[in-house]
């Protein structure tokens, strides 16, 4: 009977115990919403502007979904994608993320989701922004807004990785569907993009050794020019808004002065052109050379294109016209 009040007071004990401690509320790791201005990577200036920035950390490196402005009837969001890849041991506790490198069949599957009903197009042509080669894919809607969905990875090379660095990697998505944009328009996002995340130390460097130095600097006979004529002349635009579109006018046909004919025997004779004022016979003379000299260009305006307009003062019947003409 003492052994079983015992045992009854010491559960009781322990369900008052723990009615009366207090706990926590843990929420689970994931992704998270931070400021614009932590982006990973930004959008160029006049480029489209951030709305919202989603965070991920893992173990070995962080994402980022950066949502961008959308002004588009295609269904889906504007988004530019980052992943850091490779530091392992930056986020203790989280998990690690599986990358791969970019493959032709995953691309294809990411380009066929990035926008609903477009049929999408991927570009031959080689390109290369200021982190290296890039691709992308576009197309056109029913509606006719342009899209493009483009991708970059930027890694150093398998040379530099054999001496403990330069193990990082950085793979990158954007996501752009524009009604008023060109497909060039929308390109040059890809060009004036910014990355602005790094990693810790030189072993997650993914940029490799930097380049040297142009050999043609401080040398004789190799002279340096503006990019004046150079392929920089006509870089790719920052930004989409649209500039206006110019108008042409057609050149204006030439103007060809028609010669003067003679009035035929019998018919009334053609009326004075514009020039200096006669008087008529009860008129005194007129002096001074200024009404001649402001009548005679035009005059010569008149001639010029072949129109004879009659003069005022010689506007009237056959007499008013025969008293002009003396």
């Amino acid at each position: 009977m003492r052994l079983r009040k015992t045992i009854s007071l010491v559960a009781v004990a322990g369900v008052v115990a723990g009615c009366t401690s207090t706990g926590g509320v843990n929420q689970a790791s994931g992704p998270e919403t931070v400021a614009p201005e932590k982006a990973l990577v930004l959008p160029p200036p006049g480029g489209p502007s951030i709305v919202s920035v989603v965070e991920r950390k893992r173990g070995n490196g962080v994402e980022q979904t950066i949502s961008l402005f959308t002004s588009s009837s295609v269904p889906g969001q504007n988004f530019l994608k980052a992943q850091f890849f490779g530091a392992s041991g930056s986020n203790p506790g989280m998990g690690n993320a599986n990358f791969s490198m970019i493959s032709e069949s995953g691309i294809a599957r990411e380009v066929a989701r990035s926008a609903p009903g477009v049929p999408m197009a991927t570009s031959a042509t080689f390109l290369q922004n200021a982190y290296g080669p890039f691709g992308y894919a576009s197309g056109r809607s029913r509606a006719g807004d342009v899209c493009i969905y483009a991708w970059q990875q930027i890694r150093s090379s398998a040379a530099a990785n054999t001496q403990a660095r330069n193990f990082g990697m950085i793979q990158l998505r954007l996501r752009l569907c524009d009604a008023r944009a060109s497909e060039r328009q929308l390109l040059g996002i890809v060009y004036g993009y910014t990355i602005t995340g790094t990693f810790d130390g030189p072993t997650w460097n993914p940029y490799g050794k930097p380049p040297p130095a142009d050999a043609a600097i401080g040398r004789t006979g190799e002279p340096i020019y503006s990019d004046a004529g150079g392929y920089r002349a006509i870089p790719m635009p920052i930004g989409y808004e649209p500039a206006p579109a110019a108008v042409r006018l057609p050149p204006a046909a030439p103007v060809r002065s028609t010669p003067s004919r003679e009035p035929a025997q019998g018919a009334a004779p053609l009326p004075a052109p514009i020039g200096p004022r006669v008087p008529l016979p009860s008129e005194p003379p007129q002096t001074g050379a200024a009404p001649g000299a402001a009548a005679a260009p035009l005059e010569q305006s008149a001639r010029a294109i072949g129109v004879t307009v009659p003069s005022p003062d010689c506007i009237g019947d056959a007499a008013m016209t025969a008293v002009c003409r003396r």
